[in-house]
Order: C-alpha cells, then structure tokens, then sequence
C-alpha cells in the first residue's frame, strides 16, 4: 500500500511541474508576443536577430535543400519510371518541396543552428545575471532581448524556406534532366502546371508559425536556464537549456506541421 502511495505522489509531483511549466512557457510567449507590437521598436535589434537566424542559415538551408531536391529527383524518376511517367518528375519535386519539405528542413536546420545560439546567448546572460542587471536598469529583458528575436525569427524562416525551395527543385532539375537525361521542357512546363499559387501560400504560412515556434521555445529556455541549474554549475544549465530548446522545438515543429498540413489541405 505505501508502495502504491508513493508512486501516486511521485506520478502527482511530476504532473503539477510539467503544469507549472507550461504555464510558465505560455505566459512567457504571451508576454513577448505583446511586447512585440508595443512601441518603441527595437529595429536595431531585429535586423542583428535577422543576421543572426536568417543570413548566418543561408549556407546550411541552401546546402540541404540542394541535396534533397537531387534526392526527390533521383528517387522520384524511378519510382515514376516504373509507370512511364517519367514526365511528372518536375511536377513532384516542386509539389514535395513547396508543400511540405522545404518548410519543414528549412525549419528543422535553422533550429539546430539559430535556436541553440539563441538559448545559449540567454542563458549565457541569465548565469551571468546581464538578465538581472537590464531589470536593475528598468529595462525589460523580455522586450529588449526576447521580442526581437521572435520577430526576426517570422520573418527571416519564411525567406529561407523560399530560397531552399528554389535552391532544392533546381537540385531536382540537375538529377532529373542532366544526370537522367529527362527533357527540360517537360521537366519546367510540369513543374509549372501542377503548381499553383495556393501550394506556394500554404508552403510560406508553415514557417510563419515554425519561426515563431522555434525562437519562442529557445528563448524560453535559455532565459530561465538557471531552474535548470544543477550542482551549482552553470556552464551545465547552459548546455542542458540548448540541447532541450532544439529537441522541444523540433518535435513541436514536426507536431505542428502535421496539424497544419490537415487544416491547409
């Protein structure tokens, strides 16, 4: 019986602290979010957000959209050649990329590579108490640090998605017609025709929300690292903070495209 009584106490801790956090989490990202929208704006700040997610992404987001658009085109020709429809190919790479892949790597790649530096920088500053110090001077962290990056982080995911997907159906177009010898008008006019503005709207709303999802969460925390804080070291509530941003992130992007993708369709 105490045996029983412990683990429901044990299984009750656990429940009311994964509450507590995510009431933290969802009051936090309330607050950014409005503090977006409050006056003055931080435009220095956002375009140096912007350098950092969006500028510093474009070699990684590039680089990998150009080897899965050759995949999607190495893979698609022979699974289409099976049924001679050799022709689609252009049609399906540029459908898979701007509906679906292109978002979510592009997405996925900026997590690992903006979203750690954002949880770091924060939670760098928080064991550091520069955090500590912008409340001593009246200055709310939360708008001055938080807010920007959210804002550079909608726009700038958006942009690299547009770039990825351009870079990846022109990796499609190298397998398709100069390695497979797949005619390039055939290739273009498809890719053409089974593309519409719509399929080009919805592949630009999903990293919206992803830009919003990762910049939120890695802010998050990185600036309440220090809970995290075990031992008393803080270089390992740092590194705890970064590994857990990009983990919760990407599953809650891979999550979220999923429910996207069913009220989109």
């Amino acid at each position: 019986m105490e045996l029983i009584l412990e683990q429901i106490r044990s299984h009750g801790a656990q429940t009311l602290s994964s509450l507590r956090a995510l009431g933290k989490l969802s009051l936090f990202v309330m607050d950014a979010t409005m503090l977006c929208f409050h006056a003055p704006f931080k435009w220095k700040r956002i375009v140096e957000e912007m350098f950092h997610i969006g500028v510093k992404s474009v070699f990684v987001v590039c680089l990998t959209a150009f080897f899965t658009g050759m995949v999607l085109g190495l893979q698609g020709y022979y699974t289409l050649s099976r049924f001679g429809s050799e022709g689609l190919l252009g049609g399906a790479v540029a459908l898979t990329l701007i509906r679906e892949l292109g978002p979510v790597l592009t997405a996925l790649m900026v997590t690992g590579r903006a979203g750690s530096f954002i949880s770091s920088e924060l939670g760098s500053m928080r064991i550091s108490e520069q955090i500590d110090a912008l409340y001593t001077m009246n200055i709310n962290p939360i708008k001055y640090l938080v807010s920007p990056k959210i804002i550079a982080a909608v726009l700038a995911v958006p942009l690299l998605t547009a770039i990825g997907d351009m870079v990846g159906i022109f990796g499609g177009y190298i397998t398709g017609v100069v390695m497979l010898d797949l005619n390039s008008g055939v290739f273009i006019n498809n890719m053409i025709s089974s593309t519409d503005m719509s399929d080009v709207v919805n592949g630009l709303i999903k990293p919206v929300f992803f830009g919003y999802v990762l910049a939120a969460i890695s802010s998050y925390r990185g600036f309440f690292c220090d809970s995290l804080r075990t031992g008393g070291k803080g270089s390992e509530a740092v590194s705890t903070a970064t590994t857990s941003s990009v983990v919760i992130s990407s599953v809650t992007i891979l999550i979220s495209d999923y429910i996207l993708t069913a009220f989109l369709m």
